[in-house]
């Protein structure tokens, strides 16, 4: 049976009212942070400890960063622009809610603003402008559902990155434009029109021609956190649903699922 409630966003958009750091995981491990001196992205910022920090649960329009032939994505100087206003020359903290540092030993972390009104979330605050989208990890995987809530709310209003249409949500049964997206992080939405397993691996097809159409690949390790969360993914046969992830390109556009939270169910049948 299919948990429908793997992204809860309509009870939690009815939250919105409430302040951003009151909707923050409880769980986290909260550390000491520091004033952050330089923001290098929309999603990564430099204390004055000298930590680097990688604000995860969200990916912010890319900016080349030195990166030879690497193309600057639309509005990724402006997300830049709007977490500088929100966090530079402020006082943070960090909440850990997964692995904790990657392999170019950034920390990976929530950030906490201190702000007259009570604490700002910044990763919330961001996705809530529409200035970077839910991006999330099989090791990090806190405060996910509080985040698909702002990101759908900013979506349905066309704020920020959603304005742009680099940034649509893009049609599963539209394979030659996915086809042409292989290498991009994207947002997919269609009906699952047949749910198999085999050798390990389960498939949810999109289209009659698996060898062509748009497919998902949901491996044995992400299968394990499948089970671990109640989900039964073959019964997503028929649901129409969000998938998101990088686009590749084997045997027609797919994306691989490496963990629920990639998946939203939008209707059962």
């Amino acid at each position: 049976m299919v948990r429908s409630s793997i992204v809860r966003l309509a009870a939690l958009a009815a939250l919105s009212s409430v302040s951003a750091a009151a909707l923050a995981c409880e769980d986290l491990r909260f550390a000491p942070g520091g004033v952050v001196v330089q923001v290098t992205d929309g999603d990564t910022v430099v204390l004055d400890t000298g930590l680097v920090v990688r604000m995860i649960g969200t990916q912010a329009p890319k900016l080349p960063l030195g990166r030879e032939g690497f193309p600057t994505w639309p509005k990724a100087g402006e997300a830049k622009a709007a977490l500088e206003a929100m966090v530079l020359n402020k006082t943070v903290r960090l909440g850990y809610g997964g692995e904790e540092v990657d392999r170019y030993e950034r920390a990976l972390a929530h950030v906490f603003v201190e702000a007259p009104g009570g604490e700002i979330w910044a990763q919330q605050q961001m996705v809530a402008q529409g200035m970077a989208r839910v991006y999330s990890f099989p090791d990090n995987r806190a405060c996910l559902d509080q985040l698909y809530a702002a990101e759908g709310r900013a979506r349905m209003a066309g704020l920020g990155i959603w304005s742009d249409p680099y940034y649509s949500v893009r049609a599963a049964d539209k394979p030659a434009d996915l086809l042409a997206l292989a290498g991009h992080y994207e947002l997919v939405e269609g009906r699952v029109l047949l749910a198999d397993q085999a050798g390990g691996r389960l498939y949810l097809n999109f289209g009659r021609f698996w060898k062509e159409d748009f497919t998902t690949v949901i491996g044995a390790p992400a299968l394990r956190l499948f089970v671990a969360a109640g989900i039964d993914p073959m019964g997503l046969e028929g649901a129409l649903v969000r998938i998101r992830g990088w686009v590749d390109d084997r045997d027609g556009p797919r994306i691989e699922i490496t963990h629920p939270e990639q998946i939203e169910v939008l209707a059962t049948r």
